[in-house]
């Protein structure tokens, strides 16, 4: 079973990652986006792990809600309201729960996706976070390693897609052979799970 202490891991597995990759998510978002999308998951998740040691909240969804507050307060552009409506919406999926198994983070965390999508109209194959974390949760009813690989490799495989969702898309065919930032920190969010996990 996974405890609040689990949730408040992985949130600080994700935060030490996105903190190690800052430079190269600024790298990718420069060519398609805004060239702030490292430095923007950075101060998010700075901000999540330290409201998260300061409120020290009791239950996994307490955890995650705290957290996508946080998120959408401190990340700029549509990666705050997206991040963070991920987590929320995972996080009231889990209820008052002090402890919840495998199988219920995973059906959350579909909730979460599901929330994603419909804030921001995106789909399988748009080349968005979603590339990565639709996998990712597909792959969950084999363990948090499984969820990892196949974030990583959905972030790889918006690579050759053409953009056709937020500001990437402006651009057109030549959003063409990048990879997307943004399912590129979904899936070191995916794989913060996974080392939560010791997996």
């Amino acid at each position: 079973m996974l405890d609040a202490d689990f949730f408040r891991r992985w949130m600080t597995a994700t935060a030490a990652s996105v903190d190690r990759e800052a430079e190269r998510l600024t790298a990718l978002d420069s060519p398609i986006g805004d060239a702030d999308h490292g430095s923007n998951m950075q101060r998010g998740f700075a901000a999540v792990t330290a409201a998260v040691e300061k409120e020290a909240p009791a239950t996994p969804g307490a955890v995650l809600i705290l957290s996508g507050r946080q998120l959408i307060s401190t990340v700029g552009g549509a990666s705050g309201p997206l991040y963070g409506t991920l987590l929320r919406r995972t996080g009231k999926a889990l209820g008052d729960a002090g402890e919840v198994g495998e199988e219920e983070l995973a059906r959350a965390l579909r909730e979460g996706v599901d929330a994603v999508m419909a804030l921001g109209g995106a789909a399988p194959g748009d080349k968005t976070m979603i590339d990565a974390l639709v996998p990712a949760v597909d792959a969950l009813g084999d363990g948090f390693g499984a969820a990892r690989a196949a974030a990583e490799q959905g972030a790889i495989a918006t690579t050759p897609l053409q953009a056709r969702k937020g500001r990437a898309s402006y651009l057109g065919e030549r959003s063409i052979g990048h990879q997307d930032p943004g399912a590129t920190s979904a899936a070191l969010l995916v794989a913060g799970l996974a080392e939560a996990a010791g997996e």
